[in-house]
């Protein structure tokens, strides 16, 4: 008697323990489908078109071109490690307040960065915001996940309307729900590579408002050419939906400038594809942070961004996608420090702008301050 009351107990707490374990499972699964942040899902006939539009699209992925691999387990180091900070600063970095309600003349291009790769980009008469991110953290959810160095230099509020906003690809430091929801009244037009309109119209963007692009392809708005340009990376926002999105670079030229902002990518071929089909860029704006070396493809080393802007034949570049968030392990101002290095030894003009700081190209001499080198 006493054994069979024992094998019920037991029988009891086995069925307790498969029932929360259920309960857990269908709360994630609940939570992946309906909270808003993790985005929106591609139509059979939206897929149909990718495949229609985009050679890198098939079996309901994008691909990068040749072999690729997010991580790639090394026993090499990183020999060309310059700085001796940690991750994260010790203190909130200083920002300055922007100055991008100046009026510009027609040949004047301003860039405003806030940190990491959130930029205003002033040209062609319009304001265009490339990958607004001002929440505190990079995270489907506000209470866990990568904590930024400081208080974004402006509020989505505080910024003036938007005649296009441009997104590189969907990830969290770069694709921000909240920054949409509050600014989206101010935008005129989105462009986005291929996917990542399926997020924006689950957050209430009106679909007339949204363009998405596939890499080599073109649009003018007012005389201003934007072309969609292949970058080496992934995307994804959930469990289940890595690369389900396009990732991409930029291209903005008018009669007066070219203008190439490089997304997230790895160093590749497409560096020279690009200059094969656009000729020499005026100012390039690059990613030269957040590598490692069991991810060599994900993100470039600053030697190498600096490499691609050599080969984009620009003789003035910004190095982006650093000084907000720690992604990686390696020291917070480490690849600021080496882009600048490299960029100098190549001959490069260097601008530097602090975070916050409108930057008039016209002048670069005048924003090429290593502020970054007085804070540990």
């Amino acid at each position: 008697m006493r054994t069979r009351n024992v094998k019920g107990k037991l029988f009891k707490a086995v069925l307790i323990f498969v029932g929360v374990i259920l309960l857990l499972v269908l709360a994630v699964v609940l939570f992946l489908k309906l909270w808003p942040a993790f985005g929106g899902r591609a139509s059979e006939e939206d897929r149909k078109n990718y495949v229609a539009r985009a050679e890198n699209y098939y079996d309901g992925k994008f691909y990068n071109d040749g072999d690729f691999q997010i991580v790639r387990e090394t026993d090499r180091t990183d020999e060309n490690i310059i700085s001796t900070k940690g991750t994260k600063p010790e203190r909130e970095l200083p920002v300055k307040t922007p100055s991008y309600d100046q009026e510009l003349l027609e040949d004047e291009v301003c860039v405003t960065w806030f940190g990491h790769s959130s930029m205003l980009l002033q040209m062609h008469g319009m304001n265009i915001l490339m990958d607004p991110v001002f929440s505190e953290r990079s995270s489907p959810v506000f209470f866990v996940g990568n904590k930024r160095f400081s208080h974004p230099p402006v509020s989505a509020e505080d910024l003036p309307s938007i005649d296009l906003l441009i997104l590189s690809h969907d990830h969290y430091d770069h694709l921000d729900y909240n920054v949409i929801k509050e600014i989206d009244a101010k935008v005129k037009h989105y462009i986005v590579p291929l996917g990542v309109e399926n997020h924006l119209e689950r957050w209430g963007v009106e679909e007339n408002k949204i363009q998405n692009m596939a890499w080599w392809e073109e649009t003018s708005v007012n005389g201003l050419t934007i072309g969609c340009t292949p970058a080496r990376h992934y995307s994804g926002r959930s469990l289940d939906d890595q690369f389900a999105t396009l990732w991409a670079s930029w291209v903005f030229q008018d009669e007066h400038h070219k203008v190439f902002e490089s997304g997230d990518s790895g160093y590749g071929e497409q560096y020279k594809k690009i200059h094969d089909k656009y000729g020499d860029f005026d100012f390039v704006l690059t990613d030269c942070a957040q590598y490692d070396v069991n991810w060599p493809e994900v993100h470039m080393f600053p030697e190498e961004a600096v490499q691609a802007v050599q080969i984009l034949g620009a003789k003035t570049a910004m190095p982006i996608h650093w000084g907000t968030f720690a992604l990686a392990n390696h020291g917070w101002d480490d690849s600021v420090e080496r882009f600048v290095l490299a960029g100098e030894n190549a001959g490069l003009q260097v601008v530097t702008p602090q975070i916050g700081e409108t930057m008039n190209l016209n002048y670069p001499e005048n924003y090429m301050e290593r502020w970054w080198r007085n804070i540990s």
